[in-house]
């Protein structure tokens, strides 16, 4: 009896496997991959290293799109990357702003609207012995510290690396042009652009041989210059001339680097900043 039962009992299995075979394995829920989130908007901390060990500090704003371009910012020789505080939240166009001190460059009120739906990713640090100001001219330590902070800013999260613009003011107009150029010799690396306000071929290298390292890049990189055309340093940006590339001149007097950034200069240099990010490609028209 006991073997009976056994024999049915393994028939039974038998067709219970065949008719789960027939019906075949159910399909397994297709797993989609989540869209890439936004970074918080508060700026991060970030520390990086530059070609010769030294360390520096920066702040990163992140974008409300992920991947976003990025802007690196670069401050003049009496200030830190604070100076740049309210124009980088004014690009990262996330409702956040400082507190800004009374310097025009650090107050909103005058500052036009960033394009509709545009937010970008923005990076800023401060060049080696200039917290609250640079001590002593450096310029081979300076031109270290503009290329590591290109080269960091393409690889923060959030960032679209291959579409990096440099913009800075007196040193960091100098470093913003050699920085995306060493950018752009990097494996891999991409520099869409850079703008520099009052450069003045202070960190080595030639301005005009970066510019046309720059333009004669395939495709040509965009780049600009402003100026105060009374300055010592003016003819290195009136000399500027040709396709992909911008002078733009202002004669108020005593308007180097950060200063050239005001409400009474006409036209807004701000809104020439937004036609620099068009013609160089992180702002869709």
């Amino acid at each position: 009896m006991k073997k009976l039962l056994l024999v049915i009992m393994l028939f039974l299995s038998v067709l219970i496997a065949a008719a789960c075979a027939k019906l075949g394995t159910p399909p397994k829920e297709a797993i989609l991959p989540l869209a890439s989130q936004p970074l918080p908007p508060a700026p991060q901390e970030v520390r990086f290293t530059a070609g010769d060990g030294q360390t520096l500090n920066g702040l990163y704003f992140p974008a409300a799109t992920n991947p976003a371009p990025v802007v690196v910012l670069m401050h003049w020789y009496p200030g830190d990357q604070n100076e740049w505080t309210e124009i980088a939240y004014w690009l990262q166009n996330r409702g956040l702003a400082g507190d800004g001190d009374g310097v025009p460059w650090r107050d909103s009120t005058w500052f036009p609207a960033m394009p509709e739906g545009s937010s970008l990713a923005v990076f800023t640090f401060t060049f080696r012995n200039c917290e609250g100001g640079c001590q002593e001219p450096d310029p081979a330590g300076w031109l270290l510290d503009a290329r590591a902070a290109v080269e960091k800013a393409a690889a923060l999260p959030g960032v679209d690396a291959n579409r990096v613009v440099g913009i800075g003011t007196s040193i960091g107009g100098d470093g913003a042009i050699a920085g995306c150029a060493w950018l752009l010799k990097q494996p891999g690396g991409d520099c869409l652009g850079a703008l520099s306000l009052s450069p003045g071929g202070y960190l080595i290298d030639s301005y005009h041989d970066l510019a046309e390292q720059l333009r004669q890049a395939a495709p040509p990189r965009q780049v600009w210059c402003f100026y105060d055309e009374n300055e010592d340093v003016a003819e290195i940006c009136a000399a500027l001339s040709g396709d992909h590339s911008r002078a733009e001149g202002w004669s108020d007097g005593n308007l180097h680097g950060f200063r050239l950034l005001n409400p009474d200069a006409e036209p807004n240099p701000l809104s020439l900043l937004i036609e620099f990010l068009y013609a160089s490609g992180v702002v869709e028209r």
